[in-house]
């Protein structure tokens, strides 16, 4: 029996969510009950450890500036020892107000304008911003879709990472939107190319708690020191426990070198970068007290994917679904349905009222593709798929 609460929904129209006001500008008089499937954060309520939690630290404490406390390090410490095996020291943390901001950071600090960054693509839209806002050279490695899932084009990645003027690879891991979970031969051979070439590894493993039935995550500095000497690992609470709002991430950089790079470029961004301090408590909290909110939460995702799966199946063939290794995002392919991109986009928006991430805003790859957010109350996963139903039968 769960002990948690993950069939309610608050909606947050007017309170600031991008991801909800879309829904406005699309449909003006929508019903209350129509939930977004977009933008990567759940629908679900907070842990009620962390929203206790919070209110008593509201109640004890000053709301002033805050740098990470001993207990906060230990549960980061603890988190990663206990759920990924590997043990950190506590001054390889670096806090950041996000995972954007941090592969941000990490290009300023290990290129210069010029230099190449390699993606492997499609993948999390910000990434191209990092480096195209940034006058850095967009490198791109193509994963090769079979069938469905997406494997890696090892020539082209070689070649690339070869080239001179590449200097860091921004790995997504687990991949978003694909949710491969890489394997440890696959992170070997990447770790292996790249410090054979001189080319830096800044791996966002933001999802690395989502992980489907049958997948293990490796963080990708457990794989030898070596490879943890030559790369940033960029880890958070706000997908796992849905907080990214309170804007604090965890940076862990065992090089020194690359460590004190990584901190003298956040302090010429920002002079002194420092995190919420409520991030910080509920970060604490989230990791000592909240794992059984995590597992229930897992479990409704899994719920939801093998719903979408099994319809998708009887009722659009022609759609083909990627796998749900991790991530609570799932990739589904539309162009069998012979509907031009863009058009796809607003039948969902407009005649199903159905909100997810369109394919194309992952690079050119995903056009005719759309991502679902699955976490969200099992309710409204299959409301969406009837509508999905009306809509595309006509």
């Amino acid at each position: 029996m769960s002990k948690y609460n993950f069939t309610s929904v608050n909606a947050r129209y007017h309170t600031g969510s991008a991801k909800w006001n879309e829904i406005g500008q699309y449909l003006p008089d929508c019903e209350d009950d129509i939930v977004p499937f977009s933008v990567a954060d759940m629908e679900f309520e907070t842990a009620p450890e962390i929203r206790e939690g919070l209110k008593k630290y509201i109640d004890t404490y000053v709301l002033g500036y805050a740098n990470m406390t001993d207990a906060f390090k230990e549960s980061v410490c603890g988190w990663m020892k206990r759920r990924h095996g590997w043990e950190i020291e506590p001054e390889w943390i670096i806090s950041s107000q996000g995972i954007i901001h941090a592969f941000f950071t990490a290009v300023h600090a290990y290129t210069k304008p010029g230099e190449g960054v390699m993606l492997m693509t499609p993948v999390y839209y910000p990434m191209y911003h990092a480096v195209n806002n940034n006058h850095r050279v967009l490198v791109e490695n193509r994963l090769i879709n079979r069938g469905g899932r997406y494997e890696i084009d090892w020539e082209d990645f070689e070649a690339k990472a070869k080239d001179p003027n590449t200097k860091l690879l921004i790995l997504c891991s687990p991949h978003n939107p694909s949710s491969r979970v890489w394997t440890v031969d696959e992170l070997t051979r990447i770790g292996r190319i790249c410090i054979d070439n001189d080319v830096v590894i800044c791996s966002d493993e933001i999802h690395f708690d989502i992980v489907s039935p049958g997948y293990q995550h490796t963080v990708f500095a457990t794989i030898s020191e070596e490879f943890a000497e030559h790369c940033l690992v960029c880890t958070a609470p706000s997908k796992t426990f849905n907080l990214a709002g309170l804007q604090t991430s965890n940076i862990i950089i065992p090089n020194k070198e690359l460590r004190d790079k990584f901190y003298e470029i956040q302090c010429t961004e920002c002079t002194n970068p420092k995190c919420n301090i409520l991030g910080y408590e509920a970060n604490r909290i989230a990791y000592n007290e909240c794992e059984q909110w995590m597992e229930e939460c897992l479990d409704v995702i899994q719920t939801n994917y093998h719903m979408v799966v099994d319809f998708m199946a009887k009722e659009f063939p022609a759609v083909t679904i990627t796998p749900l290794e991790g991530t609570y995002l799932l990739w589904m392919d539309f162009n069998g349905l012979g509907i031009e991109y863009k058009e796809l986009a607003r039948i969902l928006r407009v005649e199903a009222e159905l909100f997810f991430d369109d394919g194309y805003i992952f690079g050119e790859p995903g056009q005719g593709f759309e991502r679902w957010n699955l976490a969200c109350p099992t309710r409204y996963v299959e409301e969406g798929l009837e509508r999905m139903k009306a809509a595309l039968k006509k």
